[in-house]
């Protein structure tokens, strides 16, 4: 016999409808931060060398695990940042992103694998190491975020994918 679960609290209408604005607003390049457009990403892509990848798992079966194995590979210096790992393919892992610049230096790009609601904390991290970027993942949206990086002059990408732009671009 399988345990029954109990089924999840429906989201707020109000909340969807957010979301769904939100995505909407990227695709539609009208949110309140203006996005890296796709020379942008190249230009950022051929410039950098290290990478924080925050939510990277060592759990082969995440979308994150094959994101950071494929930056590797393709060259990057990739450093990941999860309090509920010690290491990603051999890599330490660091509780946060100034715990990975204090013991391996800064990055250009701050890769964030983390849901949407998640990501202020991380921007902020992000002025305060010094990167070049900010860069949410494909599936995640947060204009707080954004402007907070935006503010300090860090470039924003969102709802994109690093490994999926690199390839595109024929980067790798």
């Amino acid at each position: 016999m399988s345990a029954r679960r109990r089924p999840e609290a429906p989201r707020p209408v109000s909340d969807e409808r957010s979301r769904a604005a939100a995505f909407l607003d990227v695709a539609e390049g009208r949110g309140p931060v203006a996005l890296l457009d796709d020379a942008g990403i190249g230009v950022l892509l051929r410039a950098t060398r290290r990478i924080a990848v925050v939510g990277a798992s060592a759990d082969p079966g995440r979308p994150s695990f094959g994101v950071f194995r494929y930056l590797r590979d393709q060259g990057y210096d990739c450093v990941p940042v999860n309090p509920n790992t010690t290491e990603v393919l051999g890599v330490p892992s660091f509780p946060s992103v100034a715990a990975a610049v204090a013991a391996t230096g800064p990055f250009e790009i701050v890769d964030i694998f983390r849901r949407s609601e998640f990501c202020v904390p991380h921007a902020e991290e992000a002025v305060a190491a010094g990167a070049l970027s900010l860069w949410l993942q494909l599936g995640v949206v947060n204009w707080e975020a954004a402007q907070i990086a935006a503010a300090a002059g860090l470039s924003v990408v969102m709802d994109r994918c690093t490994a999926i732009e690199v390839r595109r671009m024929r980067l790798g």
